[in-house]
């Protein structure tokens, strides 16, 4: 049996969000790190059998940013800037932190602005933390 490092995979709940270089706040939740390349089928003449599958463009989906409603209004006034009409998009972060805090790997997103915002929901029988919710879209997603 060979002896050496363990390679145990990271927890998922201790990250940071970085807007311009900024940590913005404390989020409960961040999903959407994803890409997808399209295929394209071809066929190719003479072979009947089989269909070639060639990369075609590639997507992003939105990035949810799930936190506590706070005092704190920057990123709904972010979200305000896009409904007015003034354009404003940035580059960002998701950070994912070891135990000690260390930065273990870094989700970057570029021309991100955001496309939705949903409050909190409110319920007079419930005892939750008011939950505001900000999807981003954005241009590129690079795992540094």
């Amino acid at each position: 049996m060979a002896t050496g490092d363990r390679n145990d995979p990271f927890f998922s709940y201790n990250f940071l969000v970085e807007v311009d270089g900024l940590n913005i706040a404390a989020f409960q939740e961040v999903s959407g790190l994803d890409s997808t390349v399209e295929v394209v089928e071809y066929r190719q003449g003479g072979e009947n059998m089989t269909t070639r599958k060639l990369m075609g463009r590639t997507s992003f989906s939105n990035i949810s940013l799930k936190r506590g409603v706070t005092d704190n209004t920057d990123l709904y006034d972010w979200h305000k800037n896009i409904v007015q009409g003034t354009p404003d998009r940035r580059d960002g972060s998701v950070i994912l932190l070891g135990r000690d805090g260390t930065e273990l790997k870094r989700w970057n997103f570029r021309s991100g602005w955001p496309t939705k915002y949903t409050a909190p929901e409110f319920n007079a029988e419930g005892n939750e933390v008011a939950i505001e919710t900000l999807e981003l879209a954005h241009e590129g997603l690079q795992l540094d």
